[in-house]
């Protein structure tokens, strides 16, 4: 079967979201993102692929930092209205969706209370990638739970496991322990 261009990325899925995180004089903006990586351990860089009209990226660029959280699957509604929520019409996207944050150890940016792990990171640079931007971060501080020791423990940690979005985020069934 030949697969539509335009469905290629989801050839990639299941994928674990992320939140994108960052605050901007007085603003705080966030949007799940699931096109990430970590693409060098030195210097630690992450790099994310954004739409560079969304205002979460906008005001990244401006901040120059932003964080990258994990966050479990019991907060699957929060990162849904992650994706509904324009980020111009409110001051804190964050609180607007009822996720906690405060602000990161080494980094102005915002830390979501119930992450599993959060990356805090300084812009290092952008590379233009066809109708997406690769926000390339350097880590400054990285922080998690007990669900991660040298590797996820998914006996304690339940990630989302997004698999496309159709009215909605859908999301792989096993990504949840009932």
């Amino acid at each position: 079967m030949e697969v539509d261009f335009k469905l290629i990325h989801r050839l990639f899925y299941p994928q674990v979201p992320a939140v994108l995180s960052t605050r901007h004089r007085g603003r705080t903006a966030a949007m799940p993102v699931v096109s990430y990586a970590s693409v060098s351990d030195s210097p630690p860089l992450v790099a994310i692929a954004c739409n560079p009209d969304a205002f979460t990226c906008k005001l990244a660029l401006k901040s120059r930092a932003f964080s990258l959280s994990m966050v479990p699957y019991s907060e699957l509604k929060a990162v849904e209205r992650l994706a509904e929520v324009r980020g111009s019409s409110v001051k804190d996207k964050l609180a607007a969706v009822g996720l906690s944050h405060r602000k990161g150890g080494k980094l102005p940016v915002p830390v979501l209370e119930r992450a599993e792990a959060t990356l805090e990171c300084k812009l290092s640079r952008t590379v233009k990638t066809g109708d997406h931007l690769l926000v390339i971060g350097q880590v400054v501080a990285a922080h998690a739970t007990a669900s991660f020791s040298d590797f996820w423990d998914f006996s304690r940690y339940s990630p989302i496991l997004y698999t496309g979005w159709k009215g909605g985020m859908t999301t792989y069934p096993g990504s949840s322990r009932t």
